[in-house]
């Protein structure tokens, strides 16, 4: 009978990095230790049927996260009743938490309740949001002061947690998030899978992430007239969906550059990872816009492991995800200048830039996800446990 609750909103088949996170650590672990509740979402019955861990499924959708708004307390108040009965029924002994809001708080209460211990994952841009309010913050510290630990997913986190809400660090456990080395795998340039996404001699830069503002997008289109006037060739790929989509369209038309940027939209897996290998250059220019950052960037090691090397805005937990100058080059993003410089500066070096390549995938090679979550299961063995 599992002992463990993983309670995350964030899981598959839905998309995202903490639920990615979550779901490549957990999956690895011993079968039959693990029960997962997470968020009631279309297909999810179907992905429950491949899964090897029980889940248990529930809305769990929330506007502000928060205890004054009667909607989300009255979430909090139906989630808090399905954990402690999984924990009375199932003999749950320790409650992972995916989150800080509202996964943290809701296992700070039901260990109120319960007695239960848990532990609650940090992924650096949650902490910067809470700040902006008391109420957000009063609710941080009490999931941090009951926490057995709180895990980071990057050293950047792990000094925030420290710096800025004075945790001890003794009760910090790192655990860098990772990429599946089976997968994501160089190829060679593939004339026919370039031809069909519409790159056929071109020179790609590429981007895949959520179009959102700290991911930078528009840095790299504001940077694309001073790029195409060394190398008029290069296309710029951005790989995703999200709320700025909009804008970049109508951003790209007004510098004139539409016809050299290209909206993918969003894709499966397979259709990232032959985009990662097709690519000449992989960009995430994220910045920091007010309190949202990149906590990490697991796709810049996944390009990496795809033998591509990489440039990111110099902002969050990006510089933790290669080795700089070998492997990729951090830049001040927060206007575009710079960025343009440096993919001038590395298109202009052929050579150079192949060499990247190689030895940025067997840097990624140390962030495999089975050397992950040995790293997760060691920090799960020291965990206390209800009895």
């Amino acid at each position: 009978m599992a002992k463990t609750l993983l309670l995350a909103e964030i899981f598959p088949p839905r998309i995202g990095g903490s639920g990615r996170y979550v779901w490549e650590i957990y999956r690895r672990m011993p079968p039959g230790e693990f029960l997962v509740l997470t968020g009631d979402v279309p297909d999810g019955a179907a992905f429950d049927a491949t899964c090897e861990m029980p889940v248990s499924r529930m809305p769990m959708g929330m506007r502000t996260r928060g205890l004054m708004n009667v909607g989300d307390a009255k979430r909090y108040a139906s989630i808090v009743r399905t954990v402690r009965r999984i924990v009375r029924e199932r003999g749950i002994t320790q409650v992972h938490a995916g989150r800080l809001l509202f996964e943290g708080f809701a296992a700070y209460l039901v260990k109120k309740f319960t007695g239960t211990p848990y532990l609650v994952y940090i992924h650096g841009e949650d902490i910067g949001g809470t700040r902006t309010s008391r109420e957000l913050a009063w609710m941080t510290r009490r999931v941090f002061g009951s926490a057995s630990f709180v895990v980071a997913s990057s050293l950047n986190t792990r000094r925030m947690l420290i710096d800025e809400w004075g945790l001890n660090d003794s009760k910090i456990r790192v655990v860098l998030p990772g990429m599946d080395a089976d997968r994501f795998v160089p190829a060679p340039p593939d004339p026919q899978a370039r031809d069909i996404l519409g790159w056929s001699n071109r020179t790609v830069i590429l981007t895949a992430s959520r179009l959102q503002k700290r991911k930078g997008q528009d840095t790299m289109i504001r940077a694309l007239p001073a790029i195409r006037a060394k190398f008029p060739g290069v296309l710029y790929a951005i790989l995703g969906t999200g709320e700025e989509a909009e804008s970049l369209r109508q951003l790209a038309d007004e510098l004139g550059q539409i016809e050299h940027v290209q909206f993918l939209g969003g894709a499966s897996d397979d259709a990232m990872i032959e985009c990662l290998q097709q690519c000449d250059l992989f960009a995430l220019p994220n910045r920091k816009v007010g309190a949202d950052f990149e906590g990490f960037g697991m796709v810049l090691l996944e390009a990496q492991a795809c033998g591509k090397p990489v440039i990111a805005g110099a902002s969050g937990g990006t510089a933790e995800t290669m080795r700089v100058p070998e492997t990729g080059r951090l830049v001040n993003c927060d206007g575009h200048e710079l960025l343009a410089e440096t993919v001038i500066e590395l298109l202009s070096n052929p050579v150079e830039l192949r060499a990247m390549g190689e030895r940025a995938r067997s840097w990624s090679l140390g962030f495999d996800w089975p050397e992950v979550a040995k790293n997760a299961s060691a920090v799960f063995a020291e965990m206390p446990r209800c009895r």
